[in-house]
């Protein structure tokens, strides 16, 4: 499959030109995680449901059933970070503040059951079990960057729909003018809530007119593959032009607000992390430049790095939504 994008040279690879998957389905990784634990919950939670797995495969994730993108400039023509690498480098502070942390630790998170609580400034709020956010939408494929504070990157195949759907859902009021994304804060199952990293429980959020862009997904899945544990599973948040942190993992609620959220990063450190977090090579982190970035498997340790580009190459599809705004000031 092909699809070229409308005036921003990303076109759509043909399978053969995202990792193979013998690299991200290798047996050997997958069965060490497996032996971890990391992906034990997913698979158990996952093999039986008839709407998502196609066939279950011996010490794998069962997989997702993803059509092709249809929304312009969803994808590049980069190599996708291989599987093992994007699934053994995170971050994600309720299961420790080391990269290699959540793949150790995150086999204690219990996706099943799983429900997300739709509050606030909607016409129809409720409780939306896992299975319900699925059908809402078909499901698609895409190919995004993912670039991090820190300096590194990584580019994966997501699976899942744009975050506009469920929002026409469940219908705004016309004062609604944010989304808050709230994660799991659960100390029985993440072993680091409770930590004075952050303030429990990680809330992120959006202005209307962000979640309502068609680049910004509802993702279940990654690579084909359900969303392993340390990944954000069973259901997350994916901006792709804004920093990592801003694509809230594990998600229990979705509240539409009229005043912008106080999000977990800003009132841990408002000088560093701004609300909008947009990628922008020039504005720096106070410790940092982020003007170059290296990329998580492909990079070593003396090869040039990359020059961050501005909505982290999204700028066709994102840039209008910040018109007049001083973006060193709105960070």
């Amino acid at each position: 499959m092909l699809i070229k994008s409308s005036g921003t040279g990303f076109i759509h690879p043909v399978s053969s030109e995202i990792t193979s998957r013998p690299i991200y389905e290798d047996r050997r990784q997958l069965l060490r995680l497996m032996a971890g634990g990391a992906a034990g919950a997913a698979l158990a939670s996952w093999a039986a449901r008839d709407a998502l797995a196609q066939v279950q495969r011996p010490g794998k994730l069962a997989a997702l059933t993803g059509g092709k993108s249809g929304v312009a400039g969803a994808v590049t023509m980069e190599k996708s970070t291989d599987y093992k690498d994007a699934s053994t480098y995170n971050n994600f502070y309720e299961f420790g503040t080391d990269k290699s942390d959540p793949a150790k630790n995150a086999h204690t998170l219990k996706t099943t059951p799983w429900a997300v609580e739709i509050e606030g400034l909607v016409k129809k709020p409720g409780k939306y079990a896992l299975e319900d956010l699925l059908k809402l939408s078909a499901q698609e494929e895409r190919i995004y960057r993912l670039r991090c504070v820190e300096g590194w990157s990584m580019v994966i195949p997501w699976v899942g729909y744009s975050l506009s759907e469920l929002i026409k859902r469940v219908e705004p009021l016309g004062n609604a003018r944010y989304v808050e994304f709230v994660s799991q804060a659960d100390p029985k199952t993440m072993p680091f809530v409770g930590s004075n990293v952050l303030d429990w429980p990680y809330v992120e959020g959006l202005r209307m007119d962000e979640a309502m862009n068609p680049l910004t997904l509802l993702a279940f899945g990654m690579y084909g593959e359900v969303l392993p544990n340390q990944n954000g599973a069973p259901v997350r948040l994916v901006v792709p032009w804004k920093y990592g942190f801003k694509s809230a993992k594990s998600l229990v609620k979705i509240r539409f607000t009229e005043k912008e959220p106080a999000t977990a990063w800003n009132k841990a450190a408002r000088q560093e992390y701004g609300f909008y977090s947009n990628v922008n090579p020039n504005v720096d982190h106070p410790r940092w430049s982020q003007a170059t970035e290296r990329r998580i498997g492909e990079d070593g340790l003396f090869a040039k790095k990359r020059k961050t580009l501005m909505f982290n190459g999204y700028e066709a599809q994102v840039a209008q939504l910040y018109t007049g705004m001083d973006l060193k000031k709105n960070f």
